[in-house]
């Protein structure tokens, strides 16, 4: 059985790397790229991230931690460009390239042009690459799949390369704590740490029953990671349509504000994930399951997309409304965001916005910039 070689490479504080990179001024400063009086931070500089300036934190509380820190509002064009060039780069290599954002993707380098056998040195040279053609640094993990590559690429940030041979995957394992693993959030990972598996290899341990009774459908491919496997391929056209996030409960819930907050939960499980990748939603669904297995869902569609933590919660709860929560006993909630658009995407229709604005008089706007993934 051939091994796969799979590549996950992130590039370093992508945003603000590429404003560092094209102004001097910024170099070894603390920057920040987001809304200057509003909003959230999209990407933190590394030199930011020492005084605890993260993204998605509000910029008001960046500048609290960081006085000096240089905001700086996002241009979507140049991150476009930038990454336009580094995926030029992967696809040089090989065909099987699947996009998680503009700045991260998986790569299948089993065969590739350059007939390297060995993934890390495929890696090396992708780096050096992109180094050499844009100036800007990458991270990369090398693994037999995607879950193994995408933890292995975040292992030795910036400018990292970390290597899971077949060999060392149980190894690797061993030291990964349970909110390390795909798929789990932090109200999933407090679940398993409550029920006594603060650790990947205590899934291991428990039955199916147990699991399910945890974490509900998501225990199976939970017990796969837990034994790192992942036979997902690499999908070069893979695209992402929605995201959710659903809890089964161990007795039925009446309280209609524990109900609010387990669906504030579920949202931010899922923004969470918009923050991850990148990317923006513009419709929230709520489900819910009544005590008698009968499931409602209940949508609704904004006319600009978000990745606002606090703006898609509230959306989630204000679809309660249409459901009888509160009066009927609720079995299960489900959160999950659709309609998602990446940052480029949001960029043009700020830009379209913009322009709409101007040719029919003042308007005023409320676009929120939202949160990007950590890199």
């Amino acid at each position: 059985m051939t091994v796969r070689r799979i590549l996950h490479v992130d590039m370093d504080a992508f945003f603000a790397s590429v404003e560092q990179r094209d102004k001097p001024e910024l170099r070894g400063q603390p920057v920040a790229v987001g809304g200057v009086h509003r909003g959230v931070v999209a990407a933190a500089s590394y030199e930011a991230r020492r005084f605890g300036v993260r993204s998605a934190i509000p910029m008001s509380r960046a500048l609290r931690l960081c006085p000096n820190l240089k905001v700086v509002f996002p241009d979507f064009a140049r991150y476009k460009a930038a990454s336009q060039q580094v995926f030029a780069i992967f696809r040089q290599v090989t065909p099987l390239v699947e996009p998680l954002s503009l700045d991260e993707a998986y790569l299948d380098v089993t065969d590739n042009a350059w007939n390297e056998p060995l993934g890390v040195e495929v890696a090396r040279r992708i780096k050096q690459q992109i180094l050499a053609e844009t100036g800007l640094t990458a991270s990369a993990g090398v693994a037999p799949n995607k879950f193994l590559a995408k933890i292995a690429s975040g292992w030795r940030k910036p400018d990292g390369l970390t290597v899971i041979a077949p060999e060392r995957v149980e190894r690797f394992l061993a030291a990964l704590p349970i909110d390390a693993l795909w798929g789990v959030g932090p109200v999933t990972a407090k679940k398993l740490r409550d029920a006594g598996m603060p650790r990947l290899l205590d899934v291991r341990s428990r039955s199916d029953a147990e699991l399910a009774q945890v974490v509900g459908s998501f225990a199976g491919i939970l017990r796969k990671l837990a034994q790192g496997e992942d036979d997902r391929p690499v999908e070069p056209n893979r695209e992402r349509k929605s995201v959710g996030s659903e809890n089964t409960f161990a007795s039925d819930l009446t309280d209609k504000d524990r109900i609010a907050h387990e669906v504030r939960q579920l949202a931010k499980e899922c923004s969470d994930w918009l923050a991850r990748h990148k990317l923006f939603a513009r419709t929230v669904t709520l489900k819910v399951r009544y005590d008698n297995f009968q499931t409602i869902t209940r949508s609704e569609t904004a006319p600009f997309a978000s990745a606002d933590e606090t703006q898609l919660a509230r959306r989630a709860i204000g679809l309660l409304e249409k459901t009888a929560a509160g009066q009927r006993p609720i079995r299960l909630l489900g959160v999950s965001l659709h309609g998602l658009v990446d940052a480029d995407t949001i960029g043009e229709e700020q830009a379209r916005a913009a322009a709409s604005a101007a040719a029919t008089g003042p308007v005023q706007l409320s676009l929120p910039l939202g949160p990007y993934a950590r890199t």
